[in-house]
């Protein structure tokens, strides 16, 4: 499912835009569209700053009374919210703003039917693709969007699972290890070490019969008997044998 936030002081412009997508939804069998209507930037940035929302994509009008749409928009990209955000209006005159904070796409109005959809085919390729290098997790009471390629290892803790970070960090996630590995058992990189570690491959600086040394500096203790499979897998995983 997408999350799609419409987002127009204007009533009209927002039916329409909703009806455009209500039809694409219905015309595209694969494609599941959760729409959310807003009448101002405020109502739009309020769950968002409060980790309630998380839309994929975004359809703004620039010209909205209190906060205009780019100001809404230069919000986003501070909070690192890196949805994807067509903006429309009645004016060209701020595409080049539009464009300085990574807008995907830019509408005059009056919005038809034929300018959208070829926009929507598009971005709804690219969030796909995407989908395949990122996961959804609640972590803390919070919706965050994880790189998988920032994740080094998980280690079960308990009643928890605890995801390491490239970076250093780590988060508890209260989930099961085999919750985890079902999300993460579709990509390659993943592999599992013993009933207490998911390895990411990418970030195995070298190994032995007794330990892993990870690209951060942590060393993980192999349980008896796995080093053959891991050894296997990281190179099948490096060699594409």
């Amino acid at each position: 499912m997408y999350q799609i936030a419409l987002c127009d002081d204007e009533p009209s412009d927002l039916e329409k835009m909703k009806r455009i997508l209500e039809t694409y939804q219905e015309l595209h069998s694969d494609c599941n569209l959760s729409i959310r209507c807003f009448t101002s930037a405020e109502e739009l940035l309020r769950p968002i700053r409060g980790n309630e929302y998380l839309p994929d994509l975004i359809f703004m009008d620039i010209y909205m009374p209190e906060k205009p749409g780019i100001d809404a928009a230069k919000e986003l990209r501070d909070m690192g919210a890196d949805c994807r955000i067509i903006f429309s209006t009645t004016s060209k005159e701020h595409a080049l703003d539009a464009f300085r904070i990574d807008a995907a796409q830019y509408l005059v109005k009056p919005v038809a039917e034929q300018m959208v959809i070829p926009v929507l085919d598009k971005l709804l390729v690219e969030m796909k693709e995407d989908r395949l290098k990122y996961l959804l997790l609640r972590i803390e009471g919070r919706i965050c969007r994880i790189a998988l390629h920032d994740i080094v290892y998980c280690e079960a803790q308990r009643k928890c699972q605890c995801l390491f970070f490239a970076d250093g960090t780590q988060a508890l996630l209260r989930m099961t290890m085999t919750e985890i590995f079902t999300m993460l058992s579709g990509y390659r990189e993943f592999v599992k070490a013993g009933i207490s570690y998911i390895i990411n491959l990418e970030h195995i600086e070298s190994l032995n019969a007794r330990e892993l040394k990870m690209d951060t500096g942590a060393m993980i203790y192999l349980p008896r008997g796995s080093y053959q499979t891991i050894k296997e897998q990281y190179f099948q995983y490096y060699c594409g044998t």
